[in-house]
């Protein structure tokens, strides 16, 4: 039986509903959309302590059904010598419903093991985000060199079934050295310009949805993000 970490919908998000990628410390309206007045200030810390502080671990497949609870998904970008790691999802991989589809996300599910990795001495709440990330990192890519992972912004998609019940945790991860996939009978990788990856896109790749919303903005999401671990 799998458990995933979920946050109760509206504690996560109080005041409004986000759509689509909303960088840290943007302000933005009820649609989620940047707004010049008024709205709400979404910043990693308060994020991050919401998440601590009110998740908590349920049955996946309670989860799957539950759209007032958010499963709290690490979404990261892997930019490696000015390329974008692009995925595709093979038919031997565990989740059915991304077969085939192309990805520029590594990241998954946060699991219990998580939560104690996450912990140290100096402090009683674990942030189980960063250990969810290097775990899957760990599972999924070879990396040989040094890397650093910026935390930048949320991604919530509330159009669909699988959106409603999971939200995005949006971060760059900028190697400095090779990448490679481990789990090759799962994915297929290879190292992308945003260009190629923009004109996939417009050319009607099958892009999973939450990789779609953020190549339109990547523009945006590598030039300047936020260093918050490494």
């Amino acid at each position: 039986m799998e458990f995933v970490f979920v946050v109760p919908r509206n504690v996560l998000f109080p005041d409004f509903y986000p759509h689509g990628f909303v960088p840290f410390e943007a302000r933005s309206c009820a649609s989620g959309s940047e707004s010049d007045g008024g709205g709400t200030t979404i910043t990693s810390s308060a994020f991050e302590s919401t998440v601590v502080r009110a998740g908590f671990f349920v049955e996946r497949a309670k989860a799957e059904r539950n759209p007032d609870w958010k499963q709290v998904i690490p979404y990261s970008i892997v930019e490696c010598d000015g390329r974008v790691l692009l995925l595709r999802r093979l038919s031997k991989g565990g989740e059915a419903r991304l077969h085939h589809k192309h990805s520029i996300g590594v990241g998954g599910h946060i699991n219990p093991e998580d939560l104690a990795r996450g912990s140290n001495h100096a402090s009683t709440h674990a942030n189980p985000i960063d250990a969810g990330t290097r775990r899957e990192v760990e599972e999924e890519l070879t990396v040989r060199g040094k890397y650093e992972v910026q935390r930048i912004g949320i991604l919530n998609d509330d159009s669909n079934p699988v959106g409603a019940v999971h939200v995005g945790v949006v971060q760059v991860i900028t190697i400095q050295g090779s990448v490679e996939i481990r789990e090759k009978e799962q994915l297929e990788a290879r190292l992308v310009t945003t260009d190629e990856l923009k004109a996939m896109l417009a050319q009607g790749a099958n892009f999973e949805t939450w990789s779609s919303l953020l190549i339109r903005r990547l523009d945006e999401i590598l030039p300047k993000p936020t260093a918050v671990a490494s």
